[in-house]
């Protein structure tokens, strides 16, 4: 029992050496001039709009008295968090992406925090007099008291006879000594011991109040936890939403994309073949049948590539990648895009497709075979059709901290700084036209990212307008014993 009113002794005492117990203190005390301000801006804002509702600057200037209180809210918020170390939840969420102006504004007039924290900021004025009136009253009757033995000393020094009564003096400045016939310099003492428990009691009983402004602030400038759920989940669904018609807007591209790439090699082929199968006239030369076959085969091979492409996608879409993955000699894979594509870009595109490889063997990394050499062939396809007559792409191979990195360049067109960001999007292409000569669904390197993440390796874009692009896979090496 001793020591548990020792405890409450040094807890009544320690109030007052606290800094946080002046600092509540001075937040309760700056509410009536703030409370005053906010009053008086906003009342006088109200009134002029009310008289000014006949022309349209009344409508103009209420909302502007909104606006001010909404900003006074926001201060207030900010100024509790900071003075009285109170923490206060979001006082609204964000809007969700591309909603209205009106619909923003609607939603802001029909929230419950709009209301609360106007009413919040309203009230810091009669609740500041109060306040106020209470602290000048505890506080001057306690230090009064505290200081009542000075009084005393001053009151009899000052007299010829030490014995006379201590009356006038502290009668006239302590009400609470009213009535009574004080005496003595141990009336005094005791009037002072009293005084230091009224400061301490008011120290007490402001920190109180301090906290339950504070919680008052928490619950009015803030959404509760309720309403933070509930627009929580309407933005996750408004994201949903967007997402969905964003979805539906990327199906609907695919669909005039397919209609478009795969119309034009069948229509190049058909023609083509009609030329050399056509029963009317004379055979076409060697010369001219070599250069449609080449035809044909130039656009069959565009054909299958587009189709790998969409069957890539439907099977990532139905659950996942088909891989047989295993050890993969990275240089093997190289050669083969080299030697495929090498004639092909220099006799249609006038493009020199380069290979490096180091001199020392690669280790072999973790792949599927098919699909990387797939991967390949769509970037190198890539580079090549963006690059300009008497270009170079190169494809370098390399052991780069324990990985295998496969770096494909060009000196082509670049890619700019906002598309770069995207490119690795289904269905995303700088070029939103399907009249251009690279023809594609916008659809190769977001299947080149699932892949080569499906075979847990990672694959990089850098470019530069005007200089050239470099797209960069890195696939996990196999240890030689495992392999």
């Amino acid at each position: 029992m001793t020591n548990a009113r020792s405890l409450r002794l040094d807890l009544d005492l320690g109030v007052a050496l606290q800094r946080r117990t002046y600092a509540n203190a001075a937040y309760l005390a700056s509410r009536l001039p703030l409370g005053l301000l906010y009053f008086t801006v906003l009342v006088t804002m109200a009134m002029l709009g009310f008289s000014l509702l006949s022309v349209a600057v009344g409508v103009v200037v209420l909302a502007g008295t909104l606006a001010v209180g909404w900003g006074f809210a926001h201060f207030e918020r900010r100024l509790t968090r900071w003075w009285l170390g109170v923490e206060i939840g979001p006082i609204s969420l964000p809007p969700p992406p591309g909603q209205s102006v009106w619909r923003r504004v609607r939603a802001h007039l029909t929230s419950a925090v709009t209301w609360k924290s106007l009413a919040f900021v309203m009230l810091q004025m009669p609740l500041g007099i109060v306040v106020f009136a209470l602290q000048v009253a505890f506080l001057g009757t306690a230090f009064a008291l505290f200081f009542s033995p000075a009084l005393y000393l001053a009151a009899t020094l000052g007299r010829p006879g030490a014995d006379q009564p201590f009356n006038a003096p502290l009668l006239a400045l302590s009400s609470a000594s009213h009535g009574f016939q004080l005496s003595g310099l141990a009336t005094a003492v005791g009037l002072s011991v009293a005084g230091a428990g009224l400061f301490l009691i008011t120290l007490h009983g402001m920190n109180a109040l301090a906290a339950g402004w504070g919680a008052a602030a928490r619950q009015m400038l803030s959404l509760s936890e309720s309403e933070l759920r509930f627009a929580e989940a309407r933005l996750q669904a408004a994201a949903e939403h967007a997402r969905a018609e964003q979805a539906d807007e990327s199906r609907r591209e695919l669909v005039a994309n397919v209609s478009h790439e795969l119309r034009t090699p069948i229509a190049s082929i058909q023609a083509h073949v009609e030329s050399l199968t056509s029963p009317e006239g004379a055979l076409p030369s060697p010369a001219d049948t070599q250069r449609y076959l080449n035809v044909i085969a130039r656009e069959t091979e565009r054909l299958s590539s587009l189709v790998d492409d969409l069957l890539a996608v439907a099977g990532a879409d139905a659950g996942g990648l088909r891989l047989t993955t295993g050890p993969v000699d990275i240089s093997e894979v190289v050669e083969q895009v080299h030697s495929t594509l090498a004639p092909i870009a220099r006799r249609e595109r006038r493009v020199a497709l380069v290979k490096s490889l180091p001199e020392a063997p690669l280790p072999p990394a973790f792949a599927d075979r098919d699909r990387l050499l797939q991967v390949l062939m769509n970037l190198v396809r890539n580079a090549v059709a963006y690059t300009a007559e008497g270009g170079i792409v190169s494809i370098e191979a390399a052991e780069d901290g324990g990985r295998v990195r496969v770096s494909v360049s060009d000196t082509g067109i670049g890619i700019p700084p906002q598309d770069l960001r995207r490119v690795f999007e289904r269905f995303y292409r700088a070029d939103a036209s399907r009249a251009r000569s690279t023809g594609g669904f916008g659809l190769g390197l977001s299947v080149a990212r699932d892949l080569i993440e499906a075979m847990k390796g990672t694959i990089t874009a850098e470019s530069e307008e005007g200089v050239g692009s470099r797209f960069t896979v890195w696939l996990v090496t196999i240890p030689a014993g495992a392999a």
